[in-house]
């Protein structure tokens, strides 16, 4: 594992433990080099799911893009790294879910839309502006309007 901090290979093992509802383990671990502390997280790897693009390329699903996406439409919001986490973990239980090993990228970005959409508006609407590849400002207006309508009925079920 390489140290995030000054790039060195070796580091040792501090504390293991299972984490995220017996999905992940948790490492925490120290750098031999720089004494810099971090943490990694270990997956088991599926079965490779292969994601195809709009202009019809396949790539393999790649997790930390999907959570980096998601991370940058939550930027300065009050949204923490678990729930941004849980979002990731809750997309990757469905696609399993779905059996299949090839899946459009649209159902995946339809996930997103749909997490993001009961988390946060502003997160939602940077993930669609990017998602829906607005050409300019109507289309963002719409989009504000869209969301609006959908978000009314329940704010007044609440009420």
């Amino acid at each position: 594992m390489r140290c995030p901090f000054c790039g060195s290979e070796t580091d040792r093992v501090i504390d293991s433990r299972s984490s995220k509802d017996g999905e992940a383990v948790r490492r925490r671990r120290q750098c031999l080099r720089c004494s810099e502390r971090f943490t990694t997280y270990e997956y088991i790897e599926n079965v490779s799911l292969t994601i195809i693009k709009n202009d019809k390329r396949r790539e393999p699903f790649d997790r930390q893009k999907l959570l980096q996406g998601i991370t940058s439409a939550c930027k300065k919001r009050p949204i923490s790294i678990k729930k941004i986490e849980s979002i990731v973990e809750k997309i990757e239980r469905r696609l399993d879910m779905l059996g299949k090993m090839e899946v459009p990228s649209t159902t995946i970005g339809k996930m997103v839309m749909t997490e993001l959409h009961e988390l946060d508006e502003v997160a939602y609407v940077r993930f669609a502006s990017v998602y829906r590849k607005f050409k300019d400002v109507s289309d963002f207006i719409d989009e504000v309007k869209e969301f609006e309508s959908k978000t009314e009925p329940a704010a007044r079920e609440k009420k």
